[in-house]
């Protein structure tokens, strides 16, 4: 309910009383999904976070943000330097904006899977955030104000289907009306009940719940529901912080008791394995006997017999015995002699494995028991610490098949071998990333990483391709052509080799290969 409409009312009244006069300082992105704004009035900064990732949207704010060194992206530079004149809820929809100087206004649509920010101006979206959401540039701003009759006329018209009246409550507002036995009222209690669930939520307080391994924000008193700040920008961020909490810990949780499932799984099927081997073994324990009857028999045994058929002197049954014709019946008893030795030896360690396994499958269950009843990130750690499960450092390697430079703030990836060229290009691209190869020889394939709203820069391109070229078969010449087209001119064939492409529009540029763009 955290993108609820009565929530992001309440929380843009909030929002305007905190930030209006401020300058936006700075636009960034340090991943796909999330957007951090900064802003300033000179005396001090405020951050606006949007958390748009498809399975969970989210706003945040706070007064400090520390920005990475790398992997960080400028956006809608058009609106740096501009003072925030209004924040705007639009009417009865998941969306506000905050309106700035010269016409601008970045548009929050909290749509949850479809949540994006748009750059507006003059009502026309220049830009939006999440390129996957084209339809975006569509959105018509004055569209989004959403007027609806709340009248009892009209909830008498649709008493089978009050949620297409009351589109704007949502999951949670309905269980609470159905907590409530809603669905099983006359009319006019029905009407009733619904005018006092809109008086809470035009004056909400804040309320978490916390089941089932998440975290739910909610503007209404619900079963096992806590109370939190009346502000809704603490309340906001205190529901951000939970849930990041909750889902680190359920994340480790469930990534232990996976781990140690798999590891119960590989024990008890090398259990199977053992004690099926322990039971074939035991099948070779005639070896010593076989032995004992031989020698016990020299006299009537001659040399060059295959095959005697002796008195058990144990139980008096007869046993068949095969012998090796080269060896004399005593060779042909220490052969057997030997092989019960081995056997008693490899039967011995196969018992002690065994016991071993069964010991650590013992252990296993006891861990696995203890991690699954943590119910707080505290006692997980405990847990983790008690029973040495801290996940061992281990020796970085690089599996990228790439190597990664970067210049003016741009990435330039360059792949390592002809089959790390296939991967670079075919699995770690964007199409609007540009591609350049040296022309007519063998080399590396090279990518600059596309930033959003951007043009490449003349001497980036020009740099990438002297590192392509001194990737290349061409590195010893005095001047070298690299091909340079963006990523979507460019696909493999079926069969081809490896690091083999087809570029379908390409430019040719001439450069100087450098043996300072060595990596």
């Amino acid at each position: 309910m955290h993108n609820n409409y009565y929530f992001l009312r309440q929380l843009s009244v909030a929002l305007e009383k905190k930030i209006i006069g401020f300058t936006v300082v700075s636009c960034f992105s340090q991943s796909k999904d999330e957007l951090v704004i900064e802003l300033n009035n000179s005396r001090e900064s405020f951050f606006i976070k949007a958390n748009l990732a498809s399975g969970f949207s989210c706003l945040s704010f706070s007064e400090k943000f520390s920005r990475a060194k790398k992997n960080s992206v400028d956006l809608f530079t058009e609106i740096i330097l501009k003072k925030i004149i209004r924040v705007r809820q639009f009417q009865n929809e998941r969306a506000f904006a905050l309106e700035l100087e010269n016409n601008f206004s970045l548009v929050f649509k909290m749509y949850g899977s479809l949540s994006n920010v748009l750059l507006v101006n003059e009502y026309t979206v220049i830009q939006i955030f999440k390129n996957d959401f084209l339809s975006d540039f569509e959105t018509d701003v004055h569209s989004l104000d959403r007027s609806v009759d709340f009248s009892l006329e009209n909830f008498l018209k649709n008493k089978e289907y009050p949620e297409k009246i009351y589109f704007t409550f949502g999951k949670i507002v309905w269980s609470y009306l159905y907590e409530k036995q809603f669905h099983l009222l006359d009319i006019e209690p029905k009407w009733q009940l619904i005018q006092q669930t809109i008086s809470l939520l035009e004056n909400p307080m804040h309320y978490l719940i916390e089941e089932n391994g998440g975290v739910t924000f909610s503007l209404l008193p619900l079963q096992n529901s806590l109370k939190i700040s009346s502000n809704p920008i603490a309340a906001i961020n205190e529901f951000s912080q939970r849930l990041m909490y909750a889902r680190l810990f359920y994340s480790e949780k469930n990534d232990l008791l996976h781990a140690l499932q798999l590891k119960l799984k590989n024990a008890e099927n090398y259990l199977v394995k053992s004690r099926k081997k322990e039971e074939e073994l035991s099948r070779g324990s005639h070896y010593q006997r076989w032995a004992d009857l031989i020698m016990a028999n020299l006299h009537s045994i001659k040399h060059g017999t295959e095959k005697i058929s002796l008195i058990d002197f144990y139980d008096g049954s007869p046993v068949e015995i095969k012998l090796k014709r080269e060896l004399n019946p005593q060779q042909n008893a220490g052969v057997f002699y030997r092989k019960a030795k081995n056997w008693q030896i490899e039967i011995n360690k196969v018992n002690e494995s065994i016991l071993k396994k069964e010991e650590e499958l013992r252990k296993l269950k006891v861990v696995k028991s203890a991690i699954s009843q943590c119910a707080d990130y505290k006692l997980l750690k405990e847990k983790i610490a008690e029973f040495r499960l801290e996940k061992r450092q281990t020796e970085k390697t690089n599996s990228l098949p790439y190597r990664e430079y970067e210049w003016k703030g741009y990435k330039i990836w360059v792949g390592k071998n002809a089959q790390a060229n296939d991967l670079l290009t075919l699995k770690h691209s964007y199409k609007e990333d540009l591609w350049l190869h040296v022309k007519d020889v063998a080399g590396s394939h090279v990518l600059i990483k596309y930033q959003p709203g951007k043009k490449f820069p003349k001497d980036v391109i020009e740099y990438a391709a002297s590192i392509a070229a001194h990737y290349s078969k061409r590195k010893n010449e005095t001047l070298c052509p690299v091909v340079v087209t963006p990523k979507k001119f460019v696909r493999k064939r079926k069969g081809d080799p490896a690091g083999t492409v087809v570029v379908e529009r390409e430019e040719v540029i001439l450069v100087e290969p450098k043996p300072e763009a060595r990596g």
